[in-house]
């Protein structure tokens, strides 16, 4: 496994770093409250960064997320690309893919995921949908929403139709979240009716160091049997790999939260001084922020490999629910140790270390505590037994 970035990787990294850097700040943050920086979304859009994404494969994704997780951008890029551009351009017919991405490309168009299904929402035979789900990510932003019915049959759903509603919800995580209500909502089957449940097309092939490589915006290619139908996702359906998708995806964005974390922990170690001498000389500073650096690179490095199974076509179910688990548990860790390693300067709400603090426990509460993702991982290689 080689999860060095193509140069098309590297130069879209490049400029999600610059653009996330210069333009998501600690006082543009604190003005946005819980909603999302319309003009960061559009100068990402103008940028391409949302079209780069099925080139540069799942792998591009999560190093793209890195950047944003590092400096809290309140932006939907992660469920948008997950939950609509990769999850159409996979699993959607060819006139969905031509009537649906372009506007999710230049971002005119917001998708989210209600995802995972918990049995909530139930279709009828004629497509009718019914049900709610408690909390959607960047719902009060989206155009689009990607549901599951009881059967695991993926939906898309438009804001604004009939049927279609969102409450408010209690949270004070800057995720511009909603409750999704749908009453007898029509919703239109992703693939088409009778969409067969396998995954059939890719978005990258296998690059020079197999590796994710570039096939050009908008073109596909068939997926290759591996394992257990090349998915290693017990019943190998659409749901299951768009599930898995956006844990790795949502994994790479508490990489770059964790890292962003430390890194001001690690400054502000460096500047404090107590009895004239830098705290971060003090043994207990650095044992507790050298678990934080381990934990924050176990979480990059089974996100990247997940990702890149991803992109290969190799199964990736265990490996996606592993980097759940890293995500959720060692996050957990990372952003309590980062504001613990602030001192009293942690304890204030209106301090950056802060918003990184409420992203690691927002985003452990969505991928699923440990022990469940645990308890599911456990079930998976029970099933599929071993390699």
């Amino acid at each position: 496994m080689d999860f060095a970035p193509t140069e098309e990787q590297t130069a879209a990294q490049g400029l999600a770093a610059r653009i996330f850097g210069d333009l998501s700040t600690h006082e543009r943050l604190a003005g946005a409250g819980t909603g999302t920086d319309a003009e960061l979304w559009k100068e990402l859009c103008a940028a391409g960064l949302t079209a780069a994404v099925e080139e540069i494969g799942l792998l591009g994704l999560v190093l793209l997320l890195e950047e944003q997780g590092r400096t809290t951008a309140q932006v939907p890029f992660a469920a948008s690309c997950v939950y609509g551009l990769l999850a159409v351009a996979a699993h959607g017919t060819d006139e969905q893919r031509e009537r649906l991405l372009p506007p999710l490309r230049d971002g005119t168009a917001v998708a989210t995921g209600a995802f995972p299904a918990r049995g909530g929402m139930r279709a009828d035979d004629e497509g009718r949908l019914s049900g709610s789900v408690p909390y959607v990510p960047w719902l009060r932003d989206a155009s689009l929403v990607l549901v599951a019915d009881s059967d695991r049959g993926l939906w898309i759903v438009r804001i604004g139709d009939p049927g279609v509603g969102t409450e408010p919800v209690e949270t004070t995580a800057p995720w511009s979240a909603a409750r999704l209500v749908l009453d007898g909502a029509r919703g239109e089957r992703l693939g088409g009716e009778g969409a067969p449940e396998e995954r059939r097309t890719g978005i990258v092939g296998a690059g020079a160091r197999g590796g994710p490589g570039v096939v050009g915006a908008g073109a596909h290619r068939e997926s290759r049997a591996g394992a257990r139908g090349g998915l290693g996702v017990v019943g190998a359906g659409a749901y299951e790999a768009v599930l898995a998708a956006s844990r790795i995806a949502f994994a790479g964005l508490q990489a770059g939260v964790c890292a962003g974390s430390l890194a001001r922990a690690v400054a502000h170690t460096n500047t404090r001084e107590q009895f004239g001498r830098p705290l971060s000389t003090k043994q207990a500073v650095l044992l507790r922020a050298a678990d934080a650096h381990m934990d924050t690179e176990a979480i990059r490095v089974t996100a990247y490999e997940a990702a890149w199974r991803y992109d290969t076509g190799l199964p990736y179910g265990p490996q996606a629910l592993t980097a759940a688990w890293w995500a959720s548990e060692a996050g957990k860790r990372v952003v309590h140790a980062g504001q613990h390693l602030h001192g009293g300067t942690g304890a204030d709400l209106d301090h950056p270390v802060h918003r990184h603090f409420l992203w690691g426990r927002q985003l452990d509460a969505y991928l699923g505590c440990g022990s469940e993702v645990l308890q599911e991982l456990g079930g998976l290689l029970v099933k599929e037994g071993p390699e």
